[in-house]
C-alpha cells in the first residue's frame, strides 16, 4: 500500500538529552546510518496525535502522557515524493524502553547532536543536515513554526523558514576548494566552519594624490558587528554560486552599483579567522575570500542603500584607515572596524603595486 505523505516526529526529552533512533537495522532505508527522532507515516484515517502516539509506543514501548506540536517540515527531495512532517517534542511518558526493530535507541545529550569538532569540524552523529536546523530551532523554543527542505540526494538545497529563505554556504578547505557540505549561515558562524566570502574594496585616488577608500557603516541591527565599518561591499558565497558572481550582486544590493566582471580586478585571496560575542553568543567567522578592487568612479549621493544592511558610507583615508585598523586590532576588540588588518595591509600593497595614481 502506498504510503501517506504526512508523517510525525517526535523529540522525547529527559535529563537534557533527546531519545534518538540510530537507523542501522534496515538495509533499503532512506534514513539508513542516520540518527533521527521517533516517527513513521500516519495510516489511513489517523489524525497527527493518533500517529504520534502510536508510533512511539510501537519503537519504544513508551506510552506518551504529555506532548507539544512545535511545528510543520515540508520535506521535497529529487526524485521523491513532498513529505509533510507534524514535529512534536515530549518531556511526560511513562512505560519501560523496548527494543525497536528500525534501529538502536539511544538518549543523547541534546546540544551533542547540533555540535562539531573544534578541531576538524565534523559531526558527532549523523544526522540529516536540515534535521540540525529544527533542532536548532527546538532546543531555542522557538514559537510554531513551518520550515521547508529540499534535497538532492543527502545535500540540502534549499530551506525556507516561516516562508522566508535561509541562507546556505558550502563548506570549502584552506585551498579554497569545497567539501560538498552545506550547512544554514548561523551554523556555520557557531561552528567556525571556513567558508567563501567575497571582498570589493571601492578605491579612489585624492587630488593629493593618495588612496581613500570606501567604508560602509554596517547596519545597528546587524547578527555581527552592528554598526561597525566594513569593507565597501562584501558577502558570503551562497552553496552553487561563485565568487565573481556574488561580488557583483552584493555590489548591486548593498550600494546600487550595477558594475559588469571586467570593472573588477581580482586582487589575492585572503584566509582569516576572527571570534567575537553579540547578543550573548559567540560568533566565529573563518573565511575564504576573494579580494576585489573597483576603480570606477563613485559619488556617495547617488548610491542606492540596502538599508537593512547599510546605515551609512563615507571615504576614508587609506593610512589613516590603516592606523585606526592597526590600533583597533592592537586592542584586541573590535569597536569602530570589523575588518582583518593583514586584508588591509595586503590591500595597500597591491594598490602601491598595480594602482596608477592617475587612473587605473
Amino acid at each position: 500500500m502506498e504510503k501517506s505523505p504526512l508523517t510525525t516526529l517526535c523529540y522525547i526529552e529527559k535529563d537534557g538529552k533527546y531519545l534518538m533512533l540510530h537507523r542501522v537495522k534496515k538495509q533499503k532505508d532512506v534514513n539508513k546510518d542516520k540518527w533521527i527522532g521517533i516517527g513513521g507515516h500516519f495510516e489511513k484515517g489517523e489524525s497527527p496525535e493518533e500517529c504520534l502516539l502510536r508510533e512511539v509506543r510501537e519503537e519504544t514501548g513508551l506510552t506518551l502522557t504529555g506532548f507539544s506540536f512545535r511545528g510543520i517540515v515540508t520535506f521535497s527531495a529529487v526524485g521523491w515524493p513532498s513529505e509533510y512532517m507534524c514535529l512534536y517534542t515530549a518531556e511526560c511518558f511513562e512505560g519501560t524502553l523496548t527494543d525497536c526493530s528500525e534501529g538502536t535507541l539511544e538518549w543523547v545529550e541534546k546540544e551533542a547532536l547540533v555540535s562539531f569538532s573544534s578541531e576538524d569540524h565534523s559531526a558527532s552523529y549523523q544526522l540529516w543536515e536540515g534535521d540540525r536546523i529544527f533542532l536548532k530551532l527546538l532546543m531555542e523554543d522557538a514559537p510554531f513554526f513551518s520550515l521547508k527542505l529540499s534535497y538532492d540526494g543527502d545535500r540540502l538545497i534549499e530551506a525556507v523558514l516561516n516562508g522566508a529563505p535561509m541562507e546556505l554556504l558550502e563548506l570549502r578547505k584552506e585551498d579554497g576548494s569545497l567539501t560538498g557540505e552545506v550547512r544554514e549561515r548561523s551554523m556555520v558562524h557557531e561552528n567556525g566552519d571556513l567558508h567563501g566570502t567575497s571582498h570589493v574594496w571601492i578605491v579612489r585616488v585624492s587630488r593629493e594624490g593618495k588612496f581613500e577608500i570606501l567604508m560602509q557603516k554596517r547596519s545597528a541591527n546587524k547578527d555581527s558587528y552592528p554598526g561597525c565599518y566594513d569593507i565597501s561591499s562584501a558577502g558570503h558565497i551562497s552553496a552553487g554560486c561563485g565568487y565573481l558572481d556574488s561580488a557583483l550582486r552584493e555590489m548591486e544590493e548593498e550600494l546600487g552599483i550595477q558594475a559588469e566582471a571586467e570593472d573588477l580586478q581580482e586582487a589575492f585571496t585572503h584566509l582569516g579567522y576572527a571570534e567575537a560575542e553579540f547578543y550573548g553568543k559567540t560568533f566565529k567567522n573563518a573565511e575564504i575570500s576573494k579580494v576585489y578592487v573597483y576603480g570606477k568612479p563613485v559619488e556617495i549621493q547617488n548610491l542606492k542603500l540596502q538599508r537593512e544592511e547599510v546605515e551609512g558610507v563615507c571615504w576614508m583615508d587609506y593610512e589613516t584607515l590603516l592606523s585606526e585598523v592597526r590600533t583597533e586590532t592592537e586592542k584586541g576588540k573590535p569597536e569602530k572596524y570589523c575588518v582583518f588588518l593583514d586584508e588591509l595591509e595586503q590591500l595597500g600593497m597591491w594598490l602601491e603595486e598595480n594602482w596608477n595614481r592617475n587612473g587605473r
